[in-house]
């Protein structure tokens, strides 16, 4: 059984800044959810993502824009006993 712990949370809080676990980060506002991903150093495989709530599935990841005000979470999957 696998226990999902949160590695990330990030806000768009206006023109192409987001906050990344606290931290103050410029990203370019309509960049793919994949290629930010990426872009990052996240295993697409090992994580979840939610954005505005909404969990995407990874088929998706490459059509879903950021933009600005998404509320966006990036879950790690580790897996355990």
């Amino acid at each position: 059984m696998g226990v999902f712990f949160r590695v990330a949370f990030f806000v768009v809080i206006g023109g192409d800044k987001v906050k990344v676990n606290g931290l103050e980060k410029d990203v370019e506002i309509g960049i793919t959810l994949k290629q930010y991903l990426l872009n990052e150093g996240y295993k697409i495989i090992r994580i979840v993502v939610e954005i505005n709530g909404t969990i995407i599935p990874k088929s998706d990841y490459e059509n879903v824009l950021l933009n600005k005000n998404d509320l966006v979470e990036i879950l790690n999957f580790v897996g355990g006993g």
